[in-house]
């Protein structure tokens, strides 16, 4: 077997390993006499208050360290590999795959299709179950990694077949079964698609899932993201407002049946239905702890209670910020357009010298059925700002930045921007407490 090389490529100050001498560019070789596969056997074996680590210096000499640490800490240490391992591919080929509908010349890691269960386990990513195989579920049990996120779309074995393009997609949810049956905690999504998977088969997908109570803790459903570049794939619909209000009713028909008996909601919609039917979003109660926030289930009102939380701090802060002025702009999607003008209003009328601008642009790049800030291009946002009142600054949501980068999806960089635009850029995290920090720049 080919050895796999785990380099270290940088130490957590005041960490386990900075305290050992451990090193950025050193190699981790085993753990407790036990070489290391992934993330998995990582993880696992450096839980306990005892443990041995072999580690290799650039200079080739091997270092055994015997470390006392406290039960669970972590050594503090952050590979070059996030897996310590190559990353898993698909190997469906989905019917709804968003990065079949991206067009050709974008840079070449947007087009990676991962269906790996350690990044769901890592960084919440939704896996298939078709590239787990039987080992894999057993080091998840062993390990006791949890949760695991899951896309099922249907419970429908043939269905799933047909919308996966994989023959062994609906055989695949047996693991869930062995999941359950061990203990593990999962969550769960299904990427709804009009006349597809909706009607009576969502219903039989959500009966089906509700079998799994408690230890599958969340089931969000979302509609398919259809951009203008499907041309030779498969004819998909959207969603219009009356198909929107009928899942909605499916969805919170479930949650009265479901909430009696385990005190959780269990299926969840996402931001999305709300605003395309037209209703009013949940109360943050029904949203059981935003188990989906990073699914879309719940964040435009997690937002708003937030930004109430700290506009009321502000109430008990007294005078102190009541000679805050200035005058900006905010850029949305069209989905949270409404809800970020209806903040803005509520700030302005609080403070007399503010002028908030809210700009919602439309997806021209991936196309206007894409309402998410998330998928906003930098070039999208420079010409349908362009000529507009600016103001000093504009406030950009975070999520539409590579993460930890500081480029759009289409490359285009903060500074290009602030370079056209002639304005400042501040970038806003999601939080309502955030937006209001970031306006008062306190």
């Amino acid at each position: 077997m080919k050895e796999k090389r785990h380099i270290i490529q940088n130490i957590e100050c005041g960490s386990v390993a900075e305290e050992m001498g451990i090193e950025s560019g050193d190699i981790l070789l085993a753990v407790n006499g036990s070489r290391i596969e992934d993330i998995f056997d990582y993880q696992y074996l450096i839980q306990d208050e005892y443990v041995e680590v072999l580690i290799r210096k650039p200079d080739g000499e091997e270092w055994l360290l015997e470390i006392d640490k406290e039960y669970d800490e972590d050594l503090g240490i952050v590979f070059e590999s996030g897996l310590m391992d190559e990353y898993r591919s698909c190997r469906n080929r989905c019917i709804f795959c968003f990065i079949d509908q991206m067009p050709k010349g974008m840079r070449e890691t947007l087009y990676f299709k991962d269906d790996d269960s350690r990044l769901s386990f890592l960084q919440g990513n939704y896996v298939t179950l078709t590239n787990m195989s039987d080992e894999d579920v057993e080091r998840i049990i062993r390990y006791r990694l949890s949760p695991i996120n899951i896309s099922f779309q249907t419970t429908n074995p043939e269905l799933r077949c047909r919308m996966l393009n994989n023959r062994f997609a609906g055989q695949a949810l047996e693991q869930v079964k062995k999941l359950y049956a061990a203990g593990i905690t999962m969550n769960g999504q299904i990427v709804l698609c009009k006349n597809v998977n909706d009607g009576a088969e969502l219903e039989r997908s959500i009966s089906d899932l509700a079998a799994f109570l408690p230890h599958l803790e969340s089931i969000s459903v979302v509609p398919v993201g259809l951009t203008r570049f499907r041309e030779g794939l498969y004819p998909l619909e959207p969603f219009d407002r009356e198909d929107a209000r009928e899942v909605l009713r499916c969805i919170h028909r479930w949650q009265e049946k479901i909430y009696p008996e385990y005190g959780l909601h269990f299926v969840h919609a996402s931001d999305e239905w709300y605003v395309l039917a037209g209703e009013d979003l949940p109360e943050a109660e029904r949203y059981d702890g935003y188990l989906q926030l990073e699914n879309g289930v719940g964040m435009l009102r997690l937002q708003m209670e937030e930004f109430a939380e700290a506009m009321e701090q502000l109430d008990e802060a007294g005078s102190k910020y009541d000679e805050c002025s200035g005058e900006m702009s905010v850029v949305t999607g069209m989905m949270a357009y409404p809800y970020m003008q209806d903040m803005a209003d509520k700030m302005m009328a609080k403070f007399a010298g503010l002028i908030i601008h809210v700009y919602a642009i439309t997806n021209d790049f991936f196309g206007e059925r894409i309402t998410v800030s998330g998928l906003l291009t930098g070039k999208d946002i420079i010409r349908q700002l362009k000529g507009r009142r600016l103001g000093d600054r504009i406030l950009l949501p975070q999520n539409v930045l590579r993460s930890g980068e500081d480029y759009f999806l289409d490359d285009v960089t903060v500074e290009e921007m602030e370079r056209t635009l002639q304005v400042k850029v501040d970038i806003v995290k999601s939080s309502g407490h955030d937006f209001v920090h970031t306006v008062l720049e306190v």
